[in-house]
């Protein structure tokens, strides 16, 4: 299998069948092992979906929205002008598009086979996982408005230091060619659907289908991961003692940040699926900065994300795309952990 092949290997488990499979082995292993716990856990789920539903509604819309209007037709204009420019403009961007996760990648691809400087691409490519609209609204119905804003933040802090980082690298000509070989330029930017600026998208069929196109593929995607991350939480609710979380992610513990780093982000699912996992461990006593370091960096350097970027780029450019997502993740977890502390 070559690094295209796992690139859409990984795309096609996670973002497909692959979370279908881990909720039929959730469900039966809870009818099988614990089956008193299983119409509990139902109901939970249930609740919490339907508390969701409004949430999720204006969600599932965001990224149709924005294609079908052709707002992202502009996308390419972050990429151009003096380098500090493209850094700032493309990591705020990063924090707020609409693209995330490694739906990312054949835009990344496209930038940089055309000759993009890496720095204001990386600056895009850190913040960019992080969060999302609606990522950003699931966020606050599940955790409150203090982390889904302090998401944002940090998202486009770590994408301006990861962009002026990669800057450095470049200028000392440490990075000659990022993509691996092979690696092909996609047909322009990934998902943009080539319409022309027109915000009554309503008036258009083919902008309408637009929008429910990316409804009917995200509105499952959303649902799924939710109620196996509502399932999951129940679960932690029942079973861990709140002793065991308060031991590796709670206050008593000075290594609860990089522990929920380190260790926590390799083994983040998805980021609809992180968020009730997250509420759970907090009710545990997870502590606020442990929260959000695993949420950041999982949104970065999750084991599918990762498998997916080093398909893409060659390993120098691989690493500092790790090194700089565990350092900002740690930065910025400790910063939101004092400013809870403060406020």
């Amino acid at each position: 299998m070559n690094d295209i092949d796992l690139d859409i290997a990984a795309n096609r488990f996670c973002g497909g069948y692959g979370g279908w499979i881990l909720a039929g082995l959730i469900v039966s292993g809870l009818v099988v092992l614990f089956p008193e716990q299983a119409l509990e856990t139902t109901l939970f789920v249930a609740e919490n979906l339907l508390y969701m539903a409004p949430i999720v509604a204006i969600a599932v819309m965001a990224s149709g929205l924005v294609r079908a209007t052709g707002s992202d037709a502009y996308f390419n204009k972050l990429f151009e002008g003096r380098l500090h420019a493209m850094i700032l403009t493309a990591a705020a961007f990063g924090a707020v598009a609409p693209i995330c996760g490694i739906g990312v990648l054949p835009l990344i691809a496209g930038l940089l086979a055309t000759g993009i400087p890496v720095a204001p691409v990386m600056a895009f490519w850190l913040a960019s996982p992080v969060t999302s609209p609606e990522m950003f609204l699931i966020t606050v119905g599940t955790l409150g408005w203090e982390i889904a804003v302090g998401k944002t933040v940090i998202a486009l802090l770590i994408g301006i230091g990861g962009g002026y980082a990669m800057a450095l690298v470049e200028r000392a000509g440490l990075i000659a060619q990022p993509l691996r070989q092979g690696v092909k330029q996609p047909g322009g930017c990934g998902g943009c659907a080539g319409f022309s600026f027109k915000w009554r998208f309503w008036q258009d069929a083919d902008r309408r289908k637009v929008v429910w196109d990316d409804v009917k593929v995200a509105g499952p995607m959303i649902v799924k991961w939710l109620a196996i991350a509502f399932a999951v939480e129940s679960l932690l609710r029942k079973y861990v003692p709140p002793e065991w979380i308060a031991t590796f992610v709670g206050a008593d513990n000075a290594m609860a940040i990089p522990t929920a780093v380190i260790v926590g982000a390799p083994i983040y699912l998805d980021g609809y699926a992180s968020l009730p996992m997250v509420r759970g461990l907090m009710e545990l006593g997870m502590t606020p900065g442990s929260a959000m370091g695993f949420l950041v960096a999982g949104g970065i350097v999750s084991l599918y994300a990762s498998v997916a970027v080093y398909a893409l780029v060659r390993l120098p450019v691989f690493l500092m795309y790790i090194g700089l997502a565990v350092i900002g993740s740690l930065i910025g977890a400790y910063g939101f952990e004092a400013a809870m502390l403060l406020r």
